[in-house]
Formats: C-alpha cells, structure tokens, sequence
C-alpha cells in the first residue's frame, strides 16, 4: 500500500561523501516518521541510523552524529540521507522506513524501501 524508493548509494572513498533518497508513494494519509536503518555484512543486526518526525525533530546513532544530516521534503514524502566524512565501518545496506497512516480505515504501519548498497573502500 505504501511504496518506498530509495537511491543514491555507491561506492565512495574513505572521507568522501554520499547522499541517499527515499521518496515514498501510494495510498498516504499521513507520514508521521521518516528515517534510515543499516546493516552491515556479516549477518550483523539492522541499526538505526537516523529518523526525522512531522516536526523536523531529529535523532541520530551515536555513529552518526555530526557526520549525517537527515532532512525531508513533506510536499514530496521523501527523506534524504547526507552522509559526509565516510569510514570503512559505514559500508553497509541502507534501508529507508516510514510510519505511515493510510485512508480508510487510517490505520498506521511501517514500511520499508529495499535497500541501496553503500561501500566505503580506498
């Protein structure tokens, strides 16, 4: 019922920087959250990266502070992800969500995007 696209992953250099995109489309009544989850390889558990609500309220992985910026376009229902001054142990699958109310019977739910693949490697 809710859609989630992401972009903007790759590879990337050590110090260098990315930005990921996730635009969410289909039967939207609301999105009350927007954010990003990762996991790295070796079977390692999806963290939380980032997350942004209805009032621009941020919160970030202790990882990710000062390094990432999320922001959103709410016209767009899209998130962005700016990731600067990468390391190796950010190489990881990205993975957008969204806490979305849909029409009748507005009830909410979490979807997720299918991930975008970022390296960071010299």
């Amino acid at each position: 019922q809710v859609q989630l696209v992401e972009s903007g992953g790759g590879l990337v250099q050590p110090g260098g920087s990315l930005r990921l995109s996730c635009a969410a489309s289909g039967r939207i009544f609301r999105i009350n959250v927007m954010g990003w989850y990762r996991q790295a390889p070796s079977g390692k558990e999806r963290e939380l990266v980032a997350v942004i609500d209805n009032s621009g309220t941020t919160n970030y992985a202790d990882s990710a502070k000062g390094r990432f910026t999320i922001s959103r376009d709410k016209a767009k229902n899209t998130v962005y992800l700016q990731m600067n001054s990468l390391k190796p142990e950010d190489t990881a699958v990205y993975f957008c969500y969204c806490n979305a109310m849909i029409p009748v019977p507005y009830t909410s739910d979490t979807y997720w995007g299918q991930g975008t693949q970022v390296s960071v490697s010299s």
